[in-house]
């Protein structure tokens, strides 16, 4: 895959920012940190009892991938320790403690009535010998790998506090061959579903609030129009067939309103309508190109795209229209605002030089912090729980993505491909 710098004028009037990334179908990714084993918790995750003949998919691999794919946990080795064991009461704390082991999962899969299996698994810190959390799921053999994801998400949460996002999805667009694919996947880019199947460009996928429906952009008609579809039924309808060009949708926080830009007006500018349809209101007034709009979790205003100060930056105006405000001072080039879900700052891409950089920076501050190292870095967003920016790279004729943890700024390598992905979006915690 060779990847191109698109103009800012061919970027903002399609709607369009194409993005390379490392997320394929496939049931595991690399994970490599950046920067070392400084500050990650050392935790060993003993394989699961009977996984391999009980269900459909070992159980213990995801669990393990999903740690690693956090940043915060040091995966051990257990093959090294003369104690494996699957129940609290067979564990030999000296012999993990021995191993460097602060945190120490163990399970097992038992037969359950119906065909079923019930999985079984606890969380202890070795030194302490406490039991941290604990969890049993009855559920088909092929259900292990949700479980899988649920136990790597009370995990997470038990250690750190915060929530975790292994059972969400990923939504992107795949050129394969001379067709583009809308598809969802895993996290960790398994199971991968195809949404829609086109001979023309799908672009700017969008989940809403509630995960049940994805809004996109499709050229399928000669030009671009902005649909909304439902996931689980497959429906879908055009909500965004106006005039001239249709894109960047983007939901509000409660899923009953789209922003989308439209060039109904002659030039590229921010609207809001409907969700289900309906007729646009215009938000911001200006000559300019205005593109790219986001919300704020409150829903009270969105971030955009504009050139009216003469090159491309970051403004925020009221929901309901009003005067935007200048948020990007530093830097000619910005571009692809995403919030966080606290609404505390909000990451984008600044280009310096050749460079085109994940930035981040606080609201009430014209100073950001750079998130990213390779030159070319995409449509960076964040984890429905605040904690990681996820980001595309370019490195070579390979697609990388990335996760950048905003505090730390400690960064995830979760692989490369030969493929041509684009346009990531990380769904809300609640996607199906």
């Amino acid at each position: 895959m060779s990847m191109t710098i698109p103009t800012p004028w061919r970027r903002w009037l399609s709607g369009i920012v194409f993005a390379a990334v490392a997320l394929v179908a496939r049931a595991e990714m690399t994970v490599e940190i950046v920067g070392g084993d400084a500050g990650r918790l050392p935790i060993a995750v003993v394989p699961f009892k009977d996984e391999a003949s009980r269900v459909r998919e070992a159980l213990t691999p995801t669990v393990k991938g999903d740690l690693g794919f956090t940043g915060v946990f040091r995966l051990l080795p257990t093959d090294g320790v003369a104690n494996l064991p699957f129940a609290p009461g067979e564990i030999r704390h000296a012999d993990w403690q021995a191993a460097g082991a602060k945190y120490l999962a163990v399970g097992r899969v038992e037969p359950a009535s119906g065909g079923q299996v019930r999985i079984r698994f606890e969380l202890v810190e070795v030194g302490s010998r406490r039991q941290l959390t604990q969890g049993e799921f009855t559920v088909g053999p092929e259900r292990a790998r949700d479980v899988a994801h649920t136990i790597a998400d009370m995990i997470y949460e038990a250690v750190t506090g915060q929530r975790g996002v292994f059972n969400t999805r990923i939504a992107y667009v795949m050129k394969s061959g001379r067709d583009y694919l809308l598809q969802i996947a895993d996290v960790d880019g398994g199971r991968p579903q195809t949404v829609l199947r086109s001979k023309e460009p799908i672009i700017s996928p969008a989940w809403s609030p509630d995960g049940s429906r994805l809004a996109y952009v499709s050229f399928e008609t000669r030009k671009p129009v902005v649909w909304v579809q439902n996931l689980a039924t497959g429906a879908r309808r055009a909500v965004g067939n106006f005039k001239g060009s249709n894109s960047a949708p983007a939901w509000s926080p409660d899923g009953t309103r789209l922003a989308l830009t439209l060039t109904t007006s002659g030039n590229s500018q921010i609207y809001v309508m409907n969700a289900d349809g309906g007729s646009p209101r215009r938000v911001a007034y200006s000559d300019a190109i205005d593109t790219e709009p986001t919300w704020t979790p409150d829903g009270a205003s969105l971030l955009f795209v504009s050139d009216r100060s003469g090159g491309p930056q970051i403004y925020r105006v009221d929901a309901g229209g009003g005067t935007p405000q200048r948020l990007t001072w530093q830097g000619s080039y910005n571009v692809s605002p995403k919030v966080s879900p606290d609404g505390r700052r909000f990451t984008y891409i600044r280009k310096e030089g050749a460079r085109f950089r994940v930035m981040l920076q606080e609201f009430g501050s014209s100073d950001a912090r750079v998130l990213s190292d390779a030159a070319y870095n995409e449509r960076p967003s964040f984890a429905p729980n605040g904690q990681m920016v996820l980001y595309a790279s370019d490195e070579g004729r390979k697609s990388v993505l990335y996760a950048a943890h905003p505090e730390s700024g400690q960064r995830i390598r979760l692989g490369t491909v030969d493929g041509d992905v684009q346009d990531p979006a990380w769904g809300p915690f609640n996607t199906p």
